[in-house]
């Protein structure tokens, strides 16, 4: 999938992926794209829970090896 920014969240633990994910998205565009690597499991729900709460979408999400992949659009 396309994206046009990239954050690793790897090795943080709840809730800073989240918060840096905010973060990045702030420095977006709206309808920009920001890929999320994550390798905190409770990732999955935060980043579902954050992309409804926030109106950011989640494109997708999925798994790569051990690391959690996410995409969302900045609304």
């Amino acid at each position: 999938m396309h994206f046009d920014k990239e954050f690793d969240a790897s090795g943080l633990s709840c809730p800073m992926p989240i918060v840096k994910t905010k973060k990045a998205l702030s420095a977006m565009s709206a309808g920009q794209v920001l890929r999320v690597i994550a390798t905190d499991p409770g990732s999955v729900c935060d980043m579902a829970a954050f992309a409804e709460e926030t109106g950011n979408p989640l494109l997708s999400s999925g798994q790569e090896n051990s690391r959690y992949v996410f995409f969302l659009r900045k609304g």
